[in-house]
């Protein structure tokens, strides 16, 4: 298998392992060598920045609400949600510990929660800060506060899960898109399964959920075979000891960072391992870089459109917030992704799905907005375009495409060539 040499691979580590390199970071990185590269990667924490104040949620609208105070409250939820997106951007944009934020951006795909229904972005917020603090270390602990997360209980309606009318819909997506994998369950575990997840409480105010021993069902369940008077913990470690478990989670990760084809068996067992008994994503993601795989240069990855829109961002040292947000936001809706909006609880599509005619439209005109607010003064060739945006060498079409451009024109024609809207 041809193996990409260490700059190459390490462009591919800031590429999959954040969102791509800022201004100087592939140079710095790689002269280390991809070894090294991969330990000062892994070895990076969140970074301190803190929640965004949004202020207080707005009361419900009682029946007796006016047309006004109901318009009223929709632009104060709207506004909350846009100062969350931007305040995301920001942070995947700028951070110099960008792996933790790539792992908060997978699990806002794979524990998909959309704050269309739950109506609050400051819930959402409270999930993407759960998801950012547990996201790189033990798998059951963050799928045992994911099941109980107040914004998942409002987007899969465990709120409505109480003793005698039991709700699956939590329960099947638990097991189905989040940690086994269709065909691996029966629709009795569905059922027994919901009634192990009853009554459970959201307080919009607190930003907490809590069981309400009245609503929960007591009585004794059997999920995946095992039986007991079980509850959201009890029922997280059955579904997490099943073997098809760990497999379903490295393939997830395997998908989102490495290729859009399985890897082989030989690999995942290698995967596997590396996730061991701890449930490590850290330990996973360390046996991920270890494949060859994760060399090879035909493992090339579309990139989702937010993804390529931050790592243009980050390349040309734009701050996200200092555009104009209904711009932004509108290139990344016309891209189809939009933080804290993803389409279904099954997540965002992957691969040729962004590669549309209109998507490549939208995306030039993202890439001109982007390009028009930094300082491109210095990007006077498509070699320099190359060197900005991590691009080792152009193909003939690309090359002749960028020929006669200059300045933000040659910048944004550059970031919509397949050599950077593919994670080479």
């Amino acid at each position: 298998m041809p193996q990409l040499d260490d700059k190459a691979a390490t462009r591919r580590l800031l590429d999959r392992f954040g969102f791509g390199p800022r201004p100087g970071e592939l140079e710095s990185l790689s002269q280390q060598g991809f070894a090294a590269a991969c330990a000062q990667v892994l070895a990076q924490r969140p970074d301190g920045t803190p929640l965004p104040d949004l202020g207080a949620e707005p009361p419900q609208a009682g029946k007796k609400a006016s047309t006004a105070e109901r318009k009223q409250r929709q632009k104060t939820l709207r506004g909350q949600q846009i100062a969350a997106a931007q305040w995301w951007l920001d942070r995947m944009a700028g951070t110099a510990s960008a792996l933790p934020e790539r792992l908060t951006w997978f699990w806002h795909g794979h524990f998909a929660t959309s704050v269309q229904k739950v109506h609050s972005a400051r819930l959402m917020l409270h999930q993407n800060q759960t998801l950012r603090g547990l996201g790189g270390g033990d798998f059951g602990a963050l799928a045992k506060a994911m099941i109980v997360d107040p914004a998942m209980l409002l987007w899969l309606d465990g709120q409505q899960n109480k003793v005698g009318a039991a709700n699956e819909n939590l329960a099947r997506e638990f097991m189905e898109l989040f940690t086994l994998g269709v065909g691996h369950y029966s629709e009795t575990d569905v059922r027994e399964a919901a009634r192990a997840l009853t009554g459970w409480m959201v307080n919009r105010d607190a930003m907490t959920a809590e069981q309400v021993a009245k609503r929960h069902d007591s009585g004794s369940k059997t999920v995946l075979g095992i039986t007991g008077n079980l509850d959201a913990g009890g029922f997280v470690d059955i579904v997490l000891n099943r073997p098809d478990s760990p497999r379903f989670v490295a393939s997830r990760l395997w998908f989102r960072l490495v290729s859009a084809t399985p890897p082989s068996a030989d690999a995942l067992g290698r995967l596997v391992a590396g996730y061991g008994p701890q449930r490590s994503i850290g330990g996973l993601l360390r046996a991920v870089l270890a494949e060859p795989a994760f060399r090879d240069p035909a493992t090339t990855l579309v990139k989702q459109p937010v993804e390529w829109a931050v790592g243009l961002m980050r390349a040309l040292a734009v701050q996200p917030s200092k555009l104009p947000v209904t711009q932004l936001e509108a290139g990344l809706r016309g891209l189809g992704q939009v933080p804290f909006e993803p389409p279904s609880v099954g997540g965002w599509p992957a691969a040729q799905s962004w590669l549309t005619t209109s998507a490549g439209l939208a995306r030039l005109h993202l890439a001109q907005l982007i390009a028009a607010h930094a300082d491109v003064s210095h990007i006077t060739s498509g070699a320099a375009a190359g060197q900005t945006l991590g691009v080792d060498t152009w193909s003939q079409r690309s090359t002749a495409a960028l020929a006669d451009l200059k300045g933000a024109e040659l910048v944004a024609m550059a970031a919509c060539t397949p050599e950077y809207v593919v994670s080479q």
